[in-house]
């Protein structure tokens, strides 16, 4: 299966069904502290950072954790952020998150990295449709 671009949309080519190569990519993403002008409140210091691989978060041994408040505010995008998007698509161009306490002026700064191949029968046991060109 392959991920297509044709008069800008998205579409998927490619056989489904037994036998198939069932792969698809995901970007991994960064996700970084970075300041700004306002004062930092809460336990996230600038530069501090974690990665999202598939499904997983991984964090550097030197700094295992985050807040629940501001991961929170930041998941609802991870799903977004790893997919290939329009070049015009805000998800696109748009890259940091406000932390969600007011009075705290970090922002997490989410990067695409390399993509990863998953499979799908490896990550749902809801199986692929069969193809049908009608």
């Amino acid at each position: 299966m392959q991920l297509n671009i044709k008069d800008d949309a998205w579409y998927l080519s490619g056989a489904a069904g037994a036998g198939m190569d069932d792969n698809f990519e995901l970007f991994d993403l960064k996700v970084e502290v970075v300041a700004t002008d306002k004062p930092m409140v809460c336990d996230h210091p600038e530069g501090s950072y974690f990665r999202v691989v598939g499904e997983m978060l991984i964090f550097p041994k030197d700094r295992p954790r985050i807040a629940m408040y501001p991961l929170a505010a930041l998941i609802p995008f991870f799903p977004a952020k790893q997919r290939p998007t329009h070049p015009h698509d805000w998800m696109t161009t748009d890259a940091e998150i406000a932390c969600p306490d007011p009075h705290c002026g970090a922002r997490f700064r989410i990067t695409r990295l390399k993509t990863s191949t998953f499979s799908h029968a490896e990550t749902t046991l809801v199986p692929l449709p069969e193809h049908n060109d009608d």
